[in-house]
């Protein structure tokens, strides 16, 4: 008499468990793929299925999308949910850390765990080069004279094209390109706010930001950006209640550092609160395609409902060409003052990075170089954890984000990332020590890590290094 599918099942999987357990197969391996489960153990593929899907159940595996599933290492993951510091009053921008971190940016000859940035190998760089090449070829009096002040037309339609993808209508006359995000966003900051306004932030961010809202000379309040659950939207309300808030500056699809993805329940309830007290979202979606799933998250301005209060900001820089500098913003009904903004800052973007990007989406299967992107990344983000379980100081804790390209660490007490960031640097290995990502250089137990680099024993090798001195500064 054959045995029910639920006892082959279980089955399957304890026997799966002791091999874990015994070390036959080992964190990071991949397991058997299903058929080759199916085949080997002679039961059914929905067998193998629900074998597979108890021991990620029990946190003893994880699949990798499209990649299959692979023995997770033990580790300590960031508490879920946890609201990362206390509310303040509206203040200026107090940390002199901001002043310093150029200096690291800046530096050629270290292992850039601190730039957040894929490597060019991750990237379809020789069919950009081809593109770029064609583009010379074909015009090169076109490409390489100004460029109107509002961006190519064929570019302005792609992206147009690309949010239509995710439910957003985006007219392409109100899109503006801009060299990356961070100037999309200075560029809305300088037009909806003046020098003393509050500005909303989250805590942590991106230091970026924090450094075009000291640069335009205006307040911060902090909302908290929680481990695994993004941005807190019934703190955000409470804050608007209180404080009189000019603008928004908000990255719910993958912050940097933390990696939270921000639930749709959050995002429409952050909209609509800054709607009803005619705040203007400044949203940063520079991450948006990097989901590992490769389900894309909405962006704020699917929650708009066309009244205007959200400009969205967006590059190539994260997943296309790092060094063309081509972003854009999408500026609704502000879009005539941000192209006159546009205009007395950079007159206009160059015109080969924007003739090359447009030619390249025209002609190459952008969606499938994405998708080995977010699989690299996904993959990328595993094997780190996987290196800080087994050579960090025992009590390191680790973000599980989704998407993007940022890890960001809790460090054992008493050891402060700024502590591990010199060491590191020392040794050749760069890192960014948390302070950076507050307005009060809060986080002084954190260090973020990218894991946009290309995996290879360098890189291995770094983040045992990095482990090594952690545990010598906690001797």
């Amino acid at each position: 008499m054959p045995m029910p599918e639920t006892l082959l099942y279980e089955r399957l999987a304890e026997r799966l468990r002791g091999q874990i357990q015994r070390g036959v197969l080992r964190a990071g391996e991949r397991m058997p793929s299903l058929r080759r489960l199916g085949r080997e153990q002679r039961v059914s593929l929905a067998t193998a299925v629900e074998a597979y899907l108890h021991l990620e159940r029990e946190g003893l595996v994880e699949a990798r999308p499209r990649s299959g599933y692979y023995v997770r290492a033990p580790h300590a993951s960031l508490p879920r949910g946890l609201t990362p510091a206390r509310t303040r009053a509206p203040q200026p921008i107090r940390n002199p850390a901001l002043l310093g971190v150029l200096d690291v940016l800046g530096r050629k000859d270290v292992l850039p765990f601190h730039a957040a940035t894929p490597s060019l190998e991750l990237l379809p760089s020789a069919a950009l080069a081809t593109a770029t090449t064609r583009v010379l070829r074909r015009d090169p009096g076109v490409a390489l004279s100004y460029a109107v002040p509002q961006g190519i037309a064929e570019l302005r339609q792609r992206i147009a094209q690309r949010y239509a993808q995710c439910a957003v209508d985006v007219d392409p006359d109100e899109i503006i390109i801009t060299a990356g995000a961070m100037e999309a966003i200075t560029l809305a900051l300088r037009t909806v706010t003046k020098p003393g306004d509050i500005v909303l932030l989250e805590t942590p961010t991106y230091y970026g930001l924090l450094q075009a809202v000291a640069a335009l000379g205006l307040r911060v309040i902090e909302v908290p950006n929680r481990a695994g659950a993004g941005i807190d939207a019934a703190c955000a309300a409470e804050l608007l209640d209180r404080h009189s808030v000019r603008a928004a500056v908000l990255v719910p699809n993958f912050n940097n550092p933390s990696g939270s993805l921000t639930s749709d329940v959050d995002k429409r309830a952050l909209v609509a609160a800054c709607t009803a007290h005619d705040v203007v979202v400044i949203e940063d979606d520079l991450y948006g395609e990097l989901a590992y799933s490769g389900e894309r998250p909405a962006p704020l301005r699917r929650f708009d409902g066309g009244r205007g209060h959200v400009i969205t900001c967006g590059s190539f820089s994260k997943m296309l060409a790092p060094g063309f500098r081509v972003g854009w913003v999408l500026g609704g009904r502000w879009a005539t003052e941000l192209l006159r903004a546009k205009c007395f800052s950079t007159v206009a973007t160059a015109t080969l990075p924007q003739l090359a990007i447009a030619e390249y989406l025209s002609r190459h299967d952008f969606d499938r170089a994405l998708r080995r992107l977010r699989r690299e990344l996904a993959t990328n983000a595993q094997r780190y954890r996987e290196a800080i379980a087994h050579h960090w100081p025992e009590g390191t804790r680790v973000s599980e984000p989704t998407g993007g390209m940022a890890l960001w660490l809790e460090l054992p007490a008493p050891l402060e990332g700024q502590a591990l960031f010199e060491a590191a640097l020392a040794r050749g290995i760069g890192t960014l020590p948390g302070h950076l990502f507050s307005n009060r250089g809060d986080y002084r137990h954190h260090l973020r890590l990218s894991c946009g680099l290309k995996w290879d024993a360098p890189v291995e090798a770094g983040l045992r290094t990095v482990g090594s001195l952690a545990q010598r500064l906690l001797a």
